[in-house]
């Protein structure tokens, strides 16, 4: 049973990767990808969110709703290949502060947002 609810959620992930996508395409500059920053830093908080939530919100269905979630719908979600691709990309196209700034931007913004996911948004002052 783990492996169809991992697979229906690895569905889901990767429709609606594409979709986003597509979506993100149509109305942006095509010489940065913006699709697979804002797919990989969405996912990253999610898969925080549901890290910390979903066991918490759902007990009574032990760890389905991670699998389905978390496991398959983040995992096929989110893309290191399609970032590490994109990456080496821009270096070959001569874009290498594009690449750079590309690199940084995913790194650092994917552990923030992860962080904000499993430990919720800074306190302010």
């Amino acid at each position: 049973m783990t492996y169809l609810w991992v697979g229906i959620g690895g569905i889901v992930g990767a429709v609606l990767r594409y979709q986003v996508t597509k979506s993100i395409n149509r109305r942006t500059d095509s010489t940065f990808p913006w699709a697979t920053l804002f797919i990989n830093w969405s996912g990253s908080f999610l898969l925080g969110w549901f890290t910390r939530d979903l066991h918490r919100l759902l007990p009574q269905w032990h760890n389905v709703p991670f699998l389905v979630l978390g496991v398959g719908v983040c995992g096929a979600y989110t893309t290191f290949s399609t970032f590490s691709y994109e990456a080496v990309s821009l270096i070959r196209a001569r874009e290498e502060m594009r690449a750079v700034a590309y690199v940084v931007l995913s790194c650092v913004g994917g552990f923030a947002l992860s962080a904000i996911g499993l430990y919720g948004f800074p306190k302010g002052s």
